[in-house]
């Protein structure tokens, strides 16, 4: 009777630990990536730097290093100030969650109108964010993203 007990106690344990494990990986990266993607394409600069903690730091194509929110902010106000985005789309995401962090990567897909006119411009490229659980809220201390690299050349 004992060992029908213990088992269903460690049968019980084990689901509420796929349980949680899967509530944390619908939490943290995947909640930011969501607030994110809502906030590029609402073209809210203050709403996409919420999602950035004090000391966060980004490395985003063809910008330079931008550790902390000024710098953050400083960087997207570029690309909000050059194009209007009109679409935001992650491909294939993937996400990891352990306590108070949380990773996530992927593929992501932008479409820029020019403010000053011309023809849209489709971003395509890869990206790595960590999150972290600050003061109860999850954000991103991490972020790293890159353009996708052009195909290899054809043999000669």
């Amino acid at each position: 009777m004992r060992t029908r007990a213990l088992q269903g106690i460690l049968v019980f344990a084990a689901v509420i630990g796929l349980v949680s494990s899967a509530r944390a990986q619908d939490a943290g990266a995947k909640v930011l990536d969501t607030a994110w993607v809502k906030a590029m394409k609402a073209n809210d600069l203050e709403a996409v730097v919420a999602c950035y903690a004090p000391d966060a730091v980004a490395w985003l194509p063809d910008a330079p290093e931008a550790r902390g929110i000024a710098a953050i902010r400083g960087i997207y106000a570029g690309y909000f100030a050059a194009y209007t985005v009109s679409d935001a789309v992650l491909v294939s995401p993937a996400y990891e969650a352990s306590g108070d962090l949380s990773a996530g990567w992927g593929s992501y897909v932008l479409t820029l109108n020019p403010k000053k006119g011309g023809d849209p411009v489709v971003l395509k490229g890869r990206f790595t964010a960590v999150a972290k659980k600050v003061g109860g809220k999850w954000l991103y201390v991490a972020d790293h993203t890159s353009a996708t690299p052009p195909p290899p050349a054809a043999p000669k």
